[in-house]
């Protein structure tokens, strides 16, 4: 009975793991993406200034995401990720918790 119990655990806590999200970034490329790409328009002042247009995390991803489009960078998932995460830690500071 103990080790069905034990085996019951470990089985439980598998499929835990594997269902929790996974937010795996990388600030140094995201660092490494905006200077290499997004300076060409974008000034630091734009990021610090008063009124941002950008307000939360998500805004942040998807305003990154509409200008990779537009700059036809061929970016992945994971770099829009790394580039808003970098962004995120550098300048905006949004809190993340749910």
């Amino acid at each position: 009975m103990k080790y069905l119990n034990k085996l019951v655990l470990v089985n439980f806590i598998t499929l835990l793991l594997f269902n929790l999200p996974v937010l795996a970034v990388d600030i140094e490329n995201g660092k490494t993406l905006h200077n290499e790409n997004c300076v060409r328009c974008h000034q630091v002042s734009q990021y610090t200034r008063e009124n941002r247009i950008v307000n939360n995390f998500d805004e942040l991803r998807t305003r990154i995401s509409d200008c990779e489009l537009s700059a036809e960078l061929t970016w992945f998932d994971e770099e829009i990720d790394d580039v808003t995460a970098y962004l995120n830690e550098a300048f905006y500071r949004f809190n993340l918790e749910k």
